[in-house]
């Protein structure tokens, strides 16, 4: 049988959840949800004060990222123009940061892509 793998983004987990269970509703069952973004790491776990002096870096602090692996990456990351707030990119489709990955059958494949793009999704 073949099979069609359908990648959608979403702003929230939320938005992603509502779609996925409207998806097994609808009798499908491969699907997955994952954050996903452009720097390594969860985040910050910890509320950081930039007057303490208490930051382990720009990127760390603006961009939720984790650098675990030397200053390098993190002072290459503090370069983006998303670190200092000056630059807008003004396309909403960069922000989604949710990714839902699904596998259904060929045949049913369109159904599935209207039914991910009725919550929100960008496939």
């Amino acid at each position: 049988m073949k099979e069609r793998n359908i990648l959608a983004g979403f702003h929230t987990e939320d938005e992603a959840a509502k779609a996925a269970d409207a998806l097994r509703l609808a009798g499908f069952s491969i699907i997955q949800i994952d954050r996903v973004g452009q720097f390594p790491g969860d985040g910050n776990e910890r509320i950081m004060n930039p007057i303490t002096g208490e930051i382990p870096s720009l990127g760390s602090m603006t961009l939720a990222g984790d650098f675990p692996n030397g200053r390098d990456a993190s002072v290459l990351a503090a370069a983006s123009p998303d670190a200092s707030g000056m630059a807008d990119r003004g396309d909403d489709n960069l922000n989604r940061s949710v990714l839902l990955t699904c596998v259904v059958p060929e045949e049913r494949g369109d159904e599935a892509t209207e039914m991910i793009r009725s919550y929100g999704g960008m496939v």
